[in-house]
């Protein structure tokens, strides 16, 4: 699903483009001029606002098709007991500078969600949202219809109270399905993990939190610190209850409880399909399908290793059936309790080239094609490993070269966005070593774009 228009570009600008990408290699990866560019410019009808009201007042009669440009500026709606709720299809929420840092939203726990999603293609970008009580952007559908083609793009999410970014039906029949978060932060800090506890209870925050939904993706994201002293947090990314086709490619996952989940219990209630995806399961599905892909996963922080949960992983697939988990790197400065884990009876998983510090481990069951991994790897297969840049050492002959192939289409490219294989074979992990491009891990897609 591709929800940014392609544009044609001059051979000119096209030179220039690659001039500028080879001059910022120290500050940005080639895969941010073709995977996180700025939105084109609105069309259709705009409306400008600068204060809360103005903002309240716009959402509530927006027709469809409304563009709502929101001016610089800090906005605090959980103060005056307002939060945004959309229920008109094709609405688009924007800064009007195109510069996340420059427009925030602010709720400073007063309020309860500050964006709750109920239509279909509605677009979120270029703003932040900080300390919500409880859910910064809550997706669902209404009690008639199935919201679809929801994009939260460039969007940084700082301190929730629970989670991120909730996605999850209003009931059995209509579900939100086919989203797209991308070119994002989520993030919680220690200030925003005193508050979750505090006021949950216990450890319940994550940073994209999905139940019972079908087709979403989650890419080219920074989702860091989903942890707590005491109990266990959501993964960084989760779907489950018989979420489907999830894809989490190219993100970039540092200290997380748990970076990525599909599944979770081994029963329950959850979504079915009547295609039948996964004939040979019985009983509860937790995720159907799926792909987990060029991801880095990266675990340093002192405190988050003494806590009482730890690291506990870095991906985890409970009844999870038919899902694909390639070329991810997975570095921990301490011990987690799997760097990978497969678990329970209707668990049957490709795990395939894949680069770990640790070990990938099978519970309860569970079945996996295992090819192509490395695993119990030291920290210098990495260009950094203590610092988190996972990209491969030019020494890494371990990994260069060493992977299984793949079919065409399943994963083709790296976590730059360079085409594999590059060499011989394809390199096992998330990085593919191009020798003519200098590559640094830059932990934020920089929004680059010649207009």
């Amino acid at each position: 699903m591709t929800y940014i228009a392609k544009k044609k570009y001059s051979s000119i600008l096209i030179l220039a483009s690659l001039v500028i990408a080879t001059l910022l290699t120290a500050l940005v990866s080639p895969l941010s001029f073709g995977a996180c560019p700025k939105l084109p410019p609105p069309s259709g009808n705009t409306i400008i606002v600068d204060t809360v009201e103005e903002i309240w007042s716009a959402v509530n009669s927006a027709a469809q098709g409304d563009t709502i440009l929101v001016a610089d500026g800090t906005y605090n709606l959980g103060a005056t007991g307002r939060y945004i709720w959309i229920k008109v299809n094709d609405i688009t929420i924007r800064s009007q500078s195109g510069d996340r840092e420059s427009v925030i939203f602010d709720d400073q726990y007063q309020g309860t969600e500050v964006i709750t999603i109920a239509a279909s293609n509605v677009t979120i970008a270029d703003l932040t949202i900080k300390r919500a009580r409880t859910h910064a952007v809550h997706v669902i559908s209404s009690g008639s219809a199935d919201t679809l083609y929801t994009l939260i793009y460039n969007v940084r999410i700082i301190d929730p109270g629970q989670q991120g970014i909730k996605i999850n039906p209003a009931n059995s029949t209509y579900f939100a399905d086919d989203g797209e978060v991308a070119c994002s932060v989520i993030e919680l800090t220690q200030s925003g993990r005193t508050e979750v506890l505090d006021y949950n209870g216990s450890c319940y925050t994550g940073g994209v939190d999905g139940h019972r939904a079908k087709g979403w993706s989650v890419r080219d994201s920074r989702i860091e610190g989903f942890w707590c002293e005491t109990g266990l947090s959501e993964h960084g990314v989760h779907f489950w209850t018989g979420s489907r086709d999830t894809v989490v490619e190219r993100n970039r996952f540092i200290d997380n409880a748990r970076a990525v989940g599909f599944g979770l219990s081994e029963s329950g209630e959850g979504r079915t399909y009547s295609d039948n995806p996964c004939p040979n399961a019985t009983g509860y599905v937790g995720h159907f399908g799926g792909i987990v892909r060029n991801n880095f996963i990266f675990a340093s922080n002192p405190a988050l290793f003494a806590s009482e949960s730890g690291a506990d992983t870095g991906i985890a697939l409970w009844q999870a059936c038919n899902a694909k988990v390639y070329h991810n790197s997975l570095a921990f400065t301490g011990t987690p309790f799997s760097a990978i884990e497969y678990r329970f009876s209707n668990t049957q998983v490709d795990i395939m080239n894949n680069l770990t510090t640790h070990n990938i481990m099978q519970r309860n069951n569970a079945q996996a094609n295992l090819a192509g991994n490395l695993q119990h790897q030291p920290l210098t297969v990495f260009a950094d490993g203590i610092s988190g840049d996972l990209h491969l050492s030019k020494t890494a002959t371990s990994a260069i070269d060493m992977g299984i192939n793949l079919s065409e289409g399943l994963c083709d490219d790296d976590i730059d966005g360079n085409p594999r294989p590059n060499g011989a074979a394809r390199d096992i992990g998330a990085d593919e070593i191009v020798s003519t491009v200098k590559k640094q891990n830059t932990t934020i897609p920089l929004m680059l774009l010649l207009e």
